[in-house]
């Protein structure tokens, strides 16, 4: 009775990886191809403990409750509720730049490598230099905006 229960077991799991491969996430092949040596190993103890006949049966029984678990997943449209049906469709800074100008200056509210976060007329917004490397805290002031995109440079207070 403990044999059976490893069988289905690695049959179980080998059969759920692979459907999570196929369905959930595609183009990794590493949990797939878990899936399939897990089913293969619960194959190879049915042949190695219960001998030719049942092994066969056990086989055949895999392959076709694959296949059917395969077909029904894919034209029945089961996954459909764990599907993402909602798309992105705003932009980074999208209608903050409105009040923005050229010249205008702000504080970095975290460090710009060169993009990063600065604060202009208390609204924080993504903000990108020409390769400057720009500490938190340090003043900054607009050079140019560009669709959805503000690049800044650091003010230098020369003394």
């Amino acid at each position: 009775m403990v044999m059976w229960i490893v069988i289905i077991t690695l049959l179980a799991l080998g059969l759920v990886l692979l459907i999570a491969e196929l369905i959930f996430i595609p183009g990794t092949t590493v949990v797939g191809l878990l899936g399939v040596i897990f089913m293969i190993a619960g194959v190879y103890v049915s042949y190695n403990h219960f001998g030719a006949q049942i092994g066969q049966y056990t086989l055949i029984a895999t392959l076709a409750l694959t296949l059917v678990t395969l077909f029904v997943s894919f034209r029945s449209n089961a996954w459909t509720r764990f599907a993402l049906k909602e798309t992105i469709d705003s932009k980074v800074n999208q209608g903050l730049t409105n009040n923005l100008n050229v010249g205008d200056e702000g504080i970095t509210s975290s460090t710009l490598r060169p993009i990063g976060k600065a604060e202009f007329h208390n609204n924080i917004v993504e903000v990108k230099t020409l390769g400057y490397y720009v500490e938190q805290g340090c003043r900054v002031k607009i050079t140019s905006i560009q669709v959805h995109q503000i690049i800044v440079e650091p003010i230098t207070n020369h003394s």
